[in-house]
């Protein structure tokens, strides 16, 4: 994955985005020597995005076919939290 220095974006703006996007589909923005960020193109993050609550998706399923799961009333549920809560 490419990197884009905060001073490549100080001086070229979106046009070194762009830049790092044509060839790849992430590109990392470094501040300082140190990477802290990930620019994309909004179509990527959708799809990653969609990823992530499908896998979400799965794993509740898993629970539920595997009997990790409670059943009762919201008011219950709340009991519940702020028992577990308290005890922490």
């Amino acid at each position: 994955m490419s990197s884009l220095t905060a001073n490549d974006l100080k001086t070229k703006g979106i046009a070194a985005i762009e830049a790092v996007l044509a060839e790849q589909p992430e590109a990392i923005v470094s501040v300082r020597g140190k990477d802290r960020f990930v620019v994309m193109e909004i179509a990527q993050y959708h799809y990653l995005r969609e990823c992530e609550l499908e896998t979400a998706l799965a794993e509740s399923r898993a629970d539920i076919a595997a009997g990790r799961f409670e059943q009762g009333t919201p008011a219950a549920h709340v009991k519940r939290v702020k028992k577990t809560s308290a005890a922490s």
